[in-house]
Parts: structure tokens; sequence; C-alpha cells
């Protein structure tokens, strides 16, 4: 498939997604750091493996704008974000995610609507990946003794 049968909104969530991606490395990646320094050695390695995650994300996403003949462009790294214990790197993490699959569902609908179907199968891989990890922050957070909660609306905003 090339760049000229591609709908110019399918690239744009492929470009938002990318960003999106490479936020999440930064961000595990820093809390890494971050539960490392605070001695929380477990943290840091579930961290690590959430960065190597959000990564192979990426890589899907710059394989498949290749592919449709555009350069990968992540224009809108965020900063990563710090907080003063684990349970607040967490809640941070929960609502990146809960944008990341907001961004994936979206994706994949709309390529339905417009019948890409290769397209609307990729996002939806991706979105089950990330429904998944989202899961896993849940749960972590439930064993911290943190009750679940989820606010609909509520976006990533760094």
């Amino acid at each position: 498939m090339r760049h000229a049968t591609v709908h110019p909104r399918t690239l744009g969530y492929l470009g938002r997604a990318l960003s999106l991606e490479y936020s999440a490395v930064q961000q595990y990646m820093t809390q890494a750091a971050l539960t490392e320094a605070w001695g929380l050695a477990e943290a840091a390695d579930r961290f690590r493996r959430e960065t190597v995650e959000e990564m192979q994300h990426a890589e899907r996403l710059v394989k498949r704008m290749l592919g449709l003949g555009v350069s990968p462009n992540a224009s809108q790294l965020r900063p990563a974000n710090v907080a003063r214990n684990l349970v607040d790197l967490l809640r941070q993490d929960a609502v990146l995610e809960a944008e990341i699959v907001a961004l994936y569902n979206e994706a994949t609908q709309f390529c339905r609507r417009i019948q890409d179907h290769e397209n609307a199968e990729f996002f939806n891989g991706l979105l089950q990946d990330e429904l998944h990890h989202a899961a896993e922050i849940e749960t972590w957070l439930e064993a911290l003794g943190v009750p679940r909660h989820q606010e609909p609306n509520e976006r990533a905003y760094f």
C-alpha cells in the first residue's frame, strides 16, 4: 500500500500514535530510573519491560508508515512526568494509557468505517495490546491498595 491510497486521516492517526508511543517510552524509562533510585528494584524492572513494549509498538508504527510510503514523524513528544511515590506514577500511567487506548479505538473505528480493513486490523492489534497494558496498571494499583477508578474523559496532558 502506498501513500496515495491511504486516507489522510489514517496517516494522522499513525503520526499521533507514534508521538504517544515515544512519549510512553520516555515516561516508562524515566520511571524505571526513578523507582530504581527509590530502591524499588521490582518496580524498576517492570517499568523497563514496559519501556521495551512501547518501543516495540513504536517500531511497528514506523514500519507501517514506511510501508505506506511516508516518513515517520513523532512531532509532539511529551515530557515525562515524575511523582513522589509509585502510586502517583501509576496513576499518571493509567491516564496516558487511557489516551493511547482512546486513539487506537478511534483509529480502528474510522478505518472500519472507510473499509480500510488492513489499517483497521493494524490499529486493533495495537489497541488490544494497550488494553491489556492498561488492565495491568489497574491490577498493579489494586495490589498496592488503590481502588479501581477511571474517569471516562480523562486524558493525559503533560
